[in-house]
C-alpha cells in the first residue's frame, strides 16, 4: 500500500488505516525502530508483572487480600515432622 507521507509539526508522519491499526494489534502506544534501513512499527509490549507490587500494596491496604478458600489440610497432616 502506498501512503503519503505528511507535514506534522516540526515531524513528518503517515496516517495508518484503522484496519491495519487493528490487524497488527496496534492501539495507542507502538514501538518504532529502525531495523537494516527498514522502519517497524510494532504493539508496545510492557512488562506483564509492571504494576504486581503497587498493586498487591493497594489490595493488602484496602483489607482484600484475603484466602478465597480457608486453609485446609489432610488428615494426619499436624503429626508430620518437617
Amino acid at each position: 500500500m502506498q501512503v503519503s507521507i505528511r507535514k506534522m509539526g516540526n515531524s513528518q508522519g503517515v496516517l495508518i488505516p484503522k484496519p491495519i491499526m487493528a490487524q497488527v494489534g496496534l492501539e495507542e502506544v507502538a514501538d518504532l525502530q529502525v531495523n537494516n534501513g527498514v522502519i517497524e512499527i510494532r504493539p508496545f509490549k510492557r512488562n506483564p508483572r509492571e504494576d504486581w507490587a503497587r498493586d498487591s500494596q493497594r489490595i493488602a491496604e484496602a483489607g482484600d487480600d484475603v484466602l478465597v478458600w480457608p486453609e485446609f489440610g489432610n488428615e494426619g497432616d499436624a503429626e508430620l515432622v518437617w
